[in-house]
């Protein structure tokens, strides 16, 4: 089934060849993931005991930023604030990630106290305070079941051109104990007739290891593009340290510092370059319940060159959605902005930028 897929994608890329290598892959990456999967049945026992004293029986799916997500049987997954949880019985394994930094992993047991609730580790019972959980995820065992992520088609418009264009972007994640995969893209190809006039490509893979106190490591491989900066190829490798600054029920707000490997390959007949840099960034996630629901991603990196004296480049994104139809469908804004200080000779500005208007779905 897959050779077929790529068979297809192939077929198309023949008919428009200006198709760039990493759109043509990633467009491989999406429609495979699509492929039936044989998913087993979840075991809908958990319980919620609801501070109106209500009881929901149903699939505790996880807990972020404050909102409980529940799956029951004839209403679907729903929804639930954190503050009208009372306590919570399941017999599952979870990851519970505490304001203060620590992590568990166990399962729940009802308690008497209100807002309360067990964790039930294999060398003791922890009695805690609902509103001391920031994280719960299931600890599962089936690959597909652990991956998440987001998908979206939009249109774009950008300083490279005033022609719209066709803007995929995307990620998708993978858990497991105290380990965070993900890989993302973002491609931006402006389009003039038959003409592709600029072209914007980032693809990464990066891995985070959960340590003590708020601290994770990051270690990261990306490949880029930027028509417009003058790059055809960017390969690059970044080490982070990364802290939580700030993580409760509505945001994450966290700070990374480390040093990038890059080889860039420019246009033209600019020579290729190895370089050297320091990486800083800032990383800041934000969740609202109350209708309309609003997600809001943004982050600013900074990486100033040990290598090539007096450069330095900056990165910033910005994503607001809200909720469309229901928390899978969502609509919204992306700005980007890059600057480069010393482009190659050939590149015909120093900075890009421009907004993609996007519709977005979420798996799992």
């Amino acid at each position: 089934m897959f050779l077929f897929i790529e068979k297809i994608i192939f077929t198309f890329s023949e008919n428009h060849p200006d198709l760039n290598r990493t759109t043509y892959y990633i467009l491989i990456l999406i429609l495979a993931f699509f492929l039936p999967i044989k998913k087993g049945m979840a075991q809908k026992t958990d319980t919620i005991y609801h501070v109106n004293k209500n009881i929901l029986t149903g699939d505790f799916k996880n807990m972020a930023y404050g909102i409980v997500t529940w799956k029951m049987e004839g209403m679907g997954t729903i929804s639930l604030e954190e503050i009208m949880v009372n306590t919570i019985i399941s017999k599952k394994q979870f990851e519970i990630k505490m304001k203060d930094d620590k992590i568990y992993f166990g399962s729940f047991e009802a308690s008497e106290e209100k807002r309360s609730v067990y964790i039930v580790t294999p060398e003791k019972k922890i009695l805690v305070k609902i509103y001391d959980i920031v994280e719960i995820y299931p600890i599962k065992n089936s690959f597909w079941t652990k991956i998440s992520g987001n998908f979206s088609l939009g249109f774009n418009y950008s300083k490279g051109s005033d022609i719209g264009n066709l803007a995929l972007s995307g990620d998708l994640s993978y858990r497991r104990k105290k380990v965070y995969l993900e890989l993302a893209w973002d491609g931006n190809n402006t389009y003039q007739k038959d003409t592709l006039g600029s072209r914007k490509t980032d693809v990464s893979l990066a891995w985070q290891r959960l340590l003590k106190k708020g601290w994770s490591s990051q270690l990261s491989v990306s490949v880029s593009q930027n028509s417009e900066l003058g790059i055809k190829e960017r390969w690059g490798i970044d080490v982070l340290g990364l802290k939580d600054i700030s993580y409760n029920d509505w945001n994450r707000f966290y700070a990374g510092a480390g040093l990038n490997l890059t080889h860039e390959i420019p246009y033209g007949d600019v020579p290729e370059q190895d370089d050297v840099a320091g990486v800083m960034q800032l990383v800041w996630r934000v969740y609202k319940y109350k209708a309309p629901k609003i997600w809001v991603d943004a982050d600013v990196s900074f990486l100033p060159y040990f290598t090539d004296s007096g450069r330095y480049r900056a990165v910033f994104n910005l994503n607001p959605k809200i909720n469309l139809l229901n928390d899978n469908f969502k609509v919204g804004l992306k700005f980007y902005y890059t600057y480069d200080s010393k482009p190659p000779a050939d590149a015909v500005s120093k900075n890009d930028y421009g907004i993609n208007f996007q519709l977005t779905y979420s798996l799992h």
